[in-house]
């Protein structure tokens, strides 16, 4: 088995020894080409191919893809048609695996880390290897890896495939981290704690007035129906059939209040005065 990056050249040789008059290299039962006496017969489009043979045999593939990987076969024959050799070979190309991220959280205490890679393609997987001073986990066939350890320290994150690794390393410390996390919670448990008194009086104080204008307005109307009933109450009236007694004191004439004239003095008499006699007067 042949593991080979992308975009790199891959050869395929022959192990038969002694010069080749006649080689074909099939790939998964299709053939690719043919050497014969030094000539060379393509069966497919030879710039697809991106293939081409030596007269020892080996095959050659430049800018190997995904798609070239498969099982290869190459038959040998002597110049009197006797098959030499058949061999077969399992070729493998596998993209060069990515950068990882390596990323840590400090929580209760602990420290969690993780190591992420991403994949280019969906089959795409990798061995992944997390340490920490002694400690080390594997994962293989994976894209991510979680640790959770309580001492802080140095963690390495290693990403592999057959063809290539990839290392990230940092140093993570959770102390301070720690100390602030407590003091967040403890800060926003302070800060509920006050809303919820601040809600709290707010709510009964809310009650009491309301409470308030409730027996403010149960006294308002007790007292309009006070008055309503003092405006509505009138004297008892005379029944509708009154008895032979009510009728009488009803028919008897009430009292007249006598005024007693009493009796003037008779005015005196004006005095008649006595006319006195006009004399003429003298003439001087």
């Amino acid at each position: 088995m042949i593991y080979m990056a992308a975009n790199e050249t891959a050869l395929l040789s022959v192990t038969a020894t002694g010069s080749i008059h006649e080689a074909t290299w099939v790939r998964d039962s299709k053939k690719l080409l043919q050497l014969k006496d030094k000539h060379v017969k393509y069966y497919e489009n030879k710039v697809r191919c991106r293939c081409k043979i030596f007269p020892n045999g080996t095959l050659q593939i430049q800018q190997v893809v995904k798609e070239d990987s498969g099982k290869y076969t190459v038959t040998v024959y002597e110049p009197d048609g006797k098959l030499k050799a058949e061999e077969h070979t399992v070729f493998i190309v596998q993209e060069r695996v990515p950068q990882p991220v390596l990323t840590a959280e400090c929580r209760n205490k602990t420290v969690s880390v993780k190591c992420e890679v991403k994949q280019k393609t969906k089959d795409e997987m990798f061995t992944i290897e997390l340490t920490q001073d002694k400690i080390k986990k594997i994962q293989k066939n994976a894209t991510k890896l979680e640790m959770h350890v309580r001492n802080s320290g140095t963690f390495r994150c290693v990403v592999k495939n057959q063809v290539s690794e990839k290392m990230a390393e940092e140093v993570i410390k959770c102390s301070g981290r720690l100390d602030l996390y407590l003091i967040l919670s403890i800060a926003g448990g302070a800060i509920f704690f006050v809303i919820f008194v601040i809600l709290l009086i707010y709510c009964i104080r809310k009650k009491k007035a309301e409470r308030l204008e409730d027996d403010d307005e149960e006294g308002m109307m007790r007292g309009h129906q006070v008055n309503s009933e003092m405006v509505v109450r009138e004297l008892p009236q005379a029944p509708c059939n009154p008895t032979p007694k009510q009728l009488r004191v009803q028919q008897r004439p009430l009292p007249q209040p006598q005024v007693q004239q009493q009796a003037l003095p008779p005015r005196p008499r004006p005095r008649t005065q006595q006319r006195t006699p006009n004399h003429p007067r003298e003439r001087p």
